[in-house]
């Protein structure tokens, strides 16, 4: 990579599954900003999973280690699959995302929830109850129960077996994830749904409680309220527009973020990032990916949508980059390729014509083109 200080470093990992062929997509994207638009890049690509195992005896080998390691920045594609099972666990454990959340402390997933009218035919939801729709959802992610110790399964005296987890929060895990979701909302509509399960887990009243002593702290021009997880579930699917900014812990943020991908239209739609602290010289380490997994029944066929890949540049133009203007553009694209019938199989209407992987690559391209053309004639 370009040791130049004002070039941005971002490792392309595109992982497993469908990973790398959605990954490739986005990268073309982020090709096209740095070759037209001037934006600050250098790209290294890297490997990851089963093919660097074979060859290293690590999942996350020590090149990719390395490219991670520089980076400011990292696109993501997927992990896991059927090819899980060639890589023994305690490999897979010691190069897995939730390791490298923690060791990077990337603390704010964040996962934007838009409704395409474009999508409307093929939404599950309504067009009248996705109307409008526009939310965040911020999610913790390296503490909670995922995390917690002690874990594990143990063979009780008289023969049966227990499995356990340990969910647990502090104070700091608390304010600085909440504290993120309140300054987003100040950019936003102002209003900040916090998520727990207070009338159960203790963990989730000194959730309550902290995001409470926080916002009245510093955050009370911002619209705070509170709903038990189990009222979200259904409230996303009932009225989804009522949202702006959500902040859960980890496992709710989890379940949660793909229910709410309900209200966008398709799970390959939907960008993250996943952000850590801002360091002394106002940089913070980040991760994009799409919410998708890895898909492997679909793998290698070239027919997986890229867009939540590629909108996952977006997110990477707006908060690391800082050109929310390029940013603005690629999602104008998007739906520029979208309104011009550009589908997917996991989007299409009954009879519509579907799409490769890398002709929905080239689609958005070309509405990249157009409207930055656009731009150029009104400016």
């Amino acid at each position: 990579m370009s040791n130049s200080s004002n070039m941005v470093k971002v490792a392309v990992v595109g992982g497993e599954g469908i990973g790398p062929e959605v990954t490739a997509q986005s990268r073309r994207v982020l090709d096209w900003f740095v070759a037209r638009r001037g934006v600050p890049a250098v790209m290294r690509d890297a490997q990851y999973g089963l093919i660097p195992y074979l060859a290293t005896g690590k999942v996350l080998p020590d090149e990719t280690a390395e490219a991670m390691d520089e980076a400011d920045a990292i696109l993501w594609g997927a992990t896991g699959g059927p090819e899980t099972k060639e890589v023994p666990p305690a490999a897979r454990k010691a190069g897995s995302l939730l390791s490298l959340r923690r060791k990077y402390d990337l603390y704010a997933n964040l996962r934007p929830i838009v409704a395409n009218p474009a999508l409307a035919d093929s939404a599950p939801l309504k067009p009248e109850v996705l109307d409008g729709v526009d939310f965040v959802i911020i999610r913790e992610l390296t503490s909670g129960i995922y995390f917690g110790e002690p874990r594990g399964i143990v063979t009780l005296p008289d023969g049966q077996r227990r499995g356990f987890n340990t969910e647990q929060y502090n104070t700091n895990q608390i304010r600085r994830v909440a504290r993120a979701a309140f300054e987003l909302a100040r950019t936003r509509k102002n209003k900040v749904c916090s998520v727990d399960k207070a009338n159960v887990l203790e963990t989730s009243v000194l959730w309550r409680e902290e995001v409470i002593a926080l916002h009245k702290e510093e955050f009370s021009d911002v619209e705070l309220t509170h709903l038990y997880v189990d009222n979200v579930a259904m409230q996303i699917v009932r009225e989804p527009r009522q949202f702006d900014v959500m902040v859960m812990g980890n496992i709710f943020g989890d379940i949660l973020s793909d229910c709410a991908a309900m209200a966008s239209g398709s799970l390959g739609m939907l960008p993250s990032a996943s952000l850590g602290p801002i360091d002394r010289f106002g940089r913070r380490k980040a991760l994009y990916e799409p919410v998708h997994g890895s898909a492997p029944d679909i793998a290698g066929k070239g027919i997986a949508n890229p867009l939540g890949s590629i909108l996952s540049v977006a997110m990477m133009l707006r908060l690391t980059l800082n050109r929310p203007e390029d940013a603005d553009l690629l999602e104008r694209a998007v739906q520029s390729a979208l309104a011009s019938g550009a589908r997917t199989a996991d989007i299409a209407e009954p009879g519509a014509k579907k799409l490769s992987t890398a002709e929905m690559g080239d689609a958005v391209l070309g509405a990249l083109d157009k409207v930055a053309g656009r731009a150029r004639e009104h400016a």
